[in-house]
């Protein structure tokens, strides 16, 4: 299949590279000169247009920034450019309602779309093992789903259009909230004289077993090798958390959710990006416990 796949950032590189190597042509575009070199080592065909990447594709994988970038770019590069008969999937982080915009434009230009943000950060984009929450019509799945199983272990069809970020920001607010509670869970312990170690040997087979102890443990030196014994670089950006936490708070206030345990996660990793950890793995926030 021919793919073209717009923004090859962190994310979106690992990914592009995994379309080749599934045997697929990819025509690859990124304003960054650099990431265009190390997609054309990857296999990929470098376009420094984006209109022109989607031009005789048969799909359009895009994984930008914020939702007005994927608005501007659906709009100005990728409607009326790409095939009509091609698939278009946003696998970006967005707000609920852009995303549903987007979709809304893209079915009356004659396209079928989809919503399918990720879950698995750089190592799992890199390894082809990234978790797809995916929303749209069931028409639209079933085209997209190929082109993301080149892409992941998992692709899970949420609902419609939007239900892909409405389950990706759910996610990633239950994450934020699990990762502060076993930060504060692991230093009390610490400092009530228990080995943080005995402590995850205790409570990852207890019921304080979770991912972010169990597969993410926030504390160098003990349990999983994690970015924590990487000095917390790599995993899934500070800056990157609170993104997502700031999009589940808008989601929160629009549908008139409480979620006083997300706003104060929302809050805490505010406090701790303010002060530059924005580029450190989310589970740095562990340090705030001193």
């Amino acid at each position: 299949m021919k793919i073209a796949f717009i923004g090859l950032g962190n994310m979106g590189g690992g990914m592009a590279a995994n379309l080749v190597k599934a045997g697929h042509s990819v025509h690859a575009f990124d304003l960054s000169a650099d990431a265009l070199d190390a997609a054309k080592t990857n296999g990929c065909t470098p376009f420094t247009d984006a209109g022109e990447a989607c031009a005789e594709v048969e799909a359009v994988v895009t994984m930008l920034p914020n939702g007005g970038i994927v608005k501007s770019v659906y709009e100005g590069s990728v409607i009326g450019t790409a095939p009509a008969g091609a698939v278009l999937l946003d696998c970006s982080t967005i707000d609920v309602a852009t995303a549903k915009e987007t979709i809304a434009a893209a079915e009356n230009a004659g396209y079928a779309m989809v919503d399918a943000p990720v879950s698995g950060g750089i190592a799992a984009a890199n390894g082809g093992t990234l978790t797809f929450m995916v929303g749209g019509s069931e028409e639209a799945f079933e085209r997209a789903k190929p082109v993301l199983e080149a892409m992941g272990k998992a692709v899970i069809h949420a609902g419609d259009a939007g239900a892909g970020q409405t389950a990706k920001i759910c996610n990633n607010m239950l994450l934020a909230i699990t990762m502060i509670g076993t930060s504060e869970a692991m230093k009390m312990a610490e400092k009530l004289g228990l080995d943080p170690q005995k402590f995850y040997e205790i409570s990852s087979q207890s019921s304080g077993y979770n991912w972010s102890l169990n597969a993410y443990t926030p504390l160098p030196g003990v349990g999983v090798e994690s970015p924590a014994d990487k000095d917390y670089q790599g995993g899934f950006a500070t800056a990157l958390m609170l993104k997502d936490l700031r999009l589940a708070m808008e989601a929160a206030e629009n549908s008139d959710a409480p979620v006083p345990l997300g706003a104060r996660a929302a809050s805490l990793y505010e406090d701790f990006a303010g002060a530059g950890n924005g580029g450190l793995d989310f589970s740095a926030i562990i340090k705030t416990y001193k």
